[in-house]
């Protein structure tokens, strides 16, 4: 046999132990995990996976191998839990088993391991914005500071980045992706970005500070990080301080602000829901004095409104990757150690056990016989359990205050007919995002 032909025969039987490799390991962990499709080497299950509209698909999957099951991306196996009682025993019956976080490439790549007539887009998230900047760096930007609104741009590109066909390639194949030019590098680059920005605020901060009057959450983070320098295990680092602060900077903007601008596309096509939350905004609030949170508990059709827009727009329809923190029992299958884990929050939100009719807009579905605001242990749109989401109480605060406010004041007009308003995401991947469309604000005459 001649030099070329050994060669090509030892790539043969490399590229076959490979095969044989990932196929017994991919059939080893099966055995242990629940029952799913059949992955193939390498590729895993991702000729099932519509990756337009990956919920539907993995829903789907649900519909055959019931509300525990396994997928894999690529060879890594991922345990999807679907429906509020399977989602609930696992985030708050398990919460410990089930508290970690999960691993996908996508969330790596921008946190490095370190903890989205006129268009109402950056309308609402410069607005949105501003609330978060005011907890975190300790102040307000003008809705016209260039550098400001070019940070927001960044986080858009981001967050449509993450439900991109490009990101769920990346999340099944990140050792060949993430090499490869692409769109994932302009995110890198947009994280630098952004991270230069929050560094000359923390040294800002630093040259500032008094540790016994903190301003924000900044001042607050460095005075931790001052009292644990001998902690060799802190977790109150620098690096940490960069990537919290740009997190919780993203999530208090991109999820907000687009329920908000959701939310008004909503009402434009139902007029007949806006003409009710204006009765009760006249009723309660009145125009003299503007909405406070205290008027919430006395206007339960509004929250009844805004609680309905969450539950039907399903604004993080795959929740956030979790994983299992121990090895683990779970309604009859063993679960290893580190699994991740989706636990399917649209299942939940969408389950016909809890809400009937789930694909139709009905705020009485979460009011009573009498018109008081009615509860449901459904409703997750915040997650559940101990990775619940941290700013849950601040982002029901602005919507009540963003939406309250607006409709105090405006009448929303389509820019068009209402009736050809088509509300299915324009985006289904890591989030829903609306369509584009644009609205006119006509001031109220009582």
């Amino acid at each position: 046999m001649d030099l070329g032909g050994g060669i090509f025969l030892s790539l043969v039987l490399t590229l076959t132990c490979l095969v044989f490799i990932t196929v017994w390991k991919s059939t080893h962990q099966r055995s242990k995990l629940p029952p799913g499709p059949i992955p193939l080497p390498f590729l895993g299950n991702v000729l099932q996976l519509d990756s337009k509209n990956l919920v539907k698909s993995i829903l789907k999957l649900g519909e055959k191998y019931g509300t525990v099951f396994t997928i894999h991306i690529g060879s890594r196996p991922l345990l999807v839990l679907c429906g509020y009682d399977t989602v609930k025993e696992a985030l708050v019956d398990q919460a410990d088993d089930f508290s970690g976080r999960g691993h996908f490439p996508v969330f790596h790549l921008i946190t490095k391991g370190y903890e989205g007539a006129f268009d109402p887009t950056f309308v609402f998230g410069k607005t949105v914005a501003n609330v978060i900047c005011s907890v975190v760096f300790g102040t307000r930007f003008d809705y016209e500071d260039k550098k400001y609104l070019s940070l927001l741009q960044l986080f858009n590109e981001n967050f449509r980045f993450l439900n991109s066909t490009w990101a769920q390639l990346l999340n099944r194949f990140p050792g060949i992706i993430q090499p490869l030019p692409g769109p994932h590098r302009k995110v890198q680059k947009n994280v630098k970005v952004a991270k230069r920005f929050v560094k000359e605020y923390i040294k800002e901060h630093q040259a500032t500070l008094d540790p016994g009057n903190p301003r924000d959450f900044i001042d607050c983070f460095l005075i931790k990080m001052q009292q644990e320098t001998q902690n060799p295990d802190t977790e109150f680092s620098r690096k940490n301080l960069v990537m919290t602060t740009l997190n919780l900077f993203v999530a208090g903007t991109e999820t907000v602000s687009t329920t908000l601008r959701y939310g008004l596309m909503i009402l434009l096509k139902n007029p007949e829901v806006e003409e009710k939350v204006h009765k009760e905004i006249d009723h309660v609030i009145g125009e003299s004095r503007p909405p406070c949170m205290e008027d919430r508990s006395k206007m339960p059709y509004t929250d009844a409104v805004i609680h309905e827009i969450q539950r039907f727009i399903d604004i993080i329809p795959l929740n956030l990757p979790h994983s299992v923190t121990r090895d683990t029992t779970f309604r009859g299958y063993t679960i290893p150690k580190g699994t991740d884990v989706i636990p399917v929050l649209s299942s939940v939100l969408h389950d016909l056990k809890k809400f009937g009719n789930p694909e139709c807009f009905d705020p009485q579905r979460f009011l009573d016989d009498n018109g008081c605001f009615k509860k449901n242990d459904a409703f997750v749109p915040f997650s559940a359990g101990k990775r619940m989401c941290l700013g849950e109480g601040l982002a029901r605060m602005e919507l009540f205050l963003f939406f309250t406010t607006i409709l105090q004041n405006f009448t929303l007009k389509a820019n068009g007919n209402p009736d050809n308003i088509d509300l299915t995401p324009e985006m289904s991947g890591f989030s829903h995002l609306p369509r584009w469309y644009q609205l006119q604000l006509i001031p109220r005459l009582r």
